[in-house]
């Protein structure tokens, strides 16, 4: 039987746990094999220094039975980097399965693979999937045949996990998530704009503002190449 490949998007000024989060989770799914996709094997930083080594190229890469794409502040310009998109469209219309965590349902949505399909991504950038055709759920992770898309950073975890019960069985992602001690009790209840305190949501738009802008931006780039075309 041949094992089931699992790619997971690396890039420049990722947030690591749009990436790490899901990856603890699937690679420990029995027969698996999950690789860390980029241009080249050079190293990479996310976008707070951490140091980040992709496993194969896109050259490289096989199909994929699950493409993931990760978010962070480097995902908007992945939404302009034409070899990027053309890679996530040709692994995605073949794969049994197209996901993302956070933003990076945004580079699917440019890829032109989330057109007709409910998904989610970060709370500050929701509002950005319209854009791509894509109709916007506010949940921690959206399932829409065979797109499963995750909401912000945190999400990936739960999303890595109920990818693991589709791809194994629950049983099997039951076993992954008592391993990883998955029972979160975050000391603040903050971890949404809905809940965290008026003056935290103001401090953070403000600060986030800037990038926030940039993404719209690109993501406005994005749906114009897209108009007139079919994947």
């Amino acid at each position: 039987m041949n094992p089931l490949t699992i790619g997971l998007l690396l890039f420049p000024r990722i947030t690591q746990l749009d990436m790490t989060g899901p990856y603890e989770a699937l690679a420990r799914i029995p027969g698996a094999k999950v690789h860390l996709l980029w241009k080249n094997l050079d190293v990479v930083h996310s976008d707070t220094g951490m140091p980040l080594l992709p496993t194969m190229t896109f050259d490289d890469c096989p199909p994929l039975d699950v493409i993931c794409v990760p978010g962070g502040p480097g995902q908007v310009d992945l939404m302009d980097d034409q070899e990027v998109l053309a890679f996530v469209r040709r692994q995605g219309l073949q794969a049994r399965y197209v996901t993302s965590v956070c933003t990076g349902a945004l580079v699917l949505g440019a890829a032109g693979l989330l057109d007709g399909y409910k998904a989610t991504t970060h709370w500050a950038s929701v509002d950005n999937l319209a854009h791509f055709g894509a109709e916007a759920v506010k949940v921690r992770v959206c399932i829409d045949r065979n797109r499963i898309t995750g909401g912000g950073i945190t999400a990936g975890i739960d999303f890595g996990l109920y990818l693991a019960s589709v791809l194994a069985d629950r049983a099997t992602a039951e076993r992954i998530q008592l391993f990883l001690e998955y029972t979160p009790e975050p000391p603040f209840d903050a971890g949404s704009p809905d809940t965290a305190p008026s003056a935290v949501v103001s401090q953070l738009s403000e600060a986030i503002a800037p990038m926030l802008a940039r993404r719209k931006e690109a993501t406005l780039r994005a749906a114009q190449r897209l108009k007139g075309t079919t994947p």
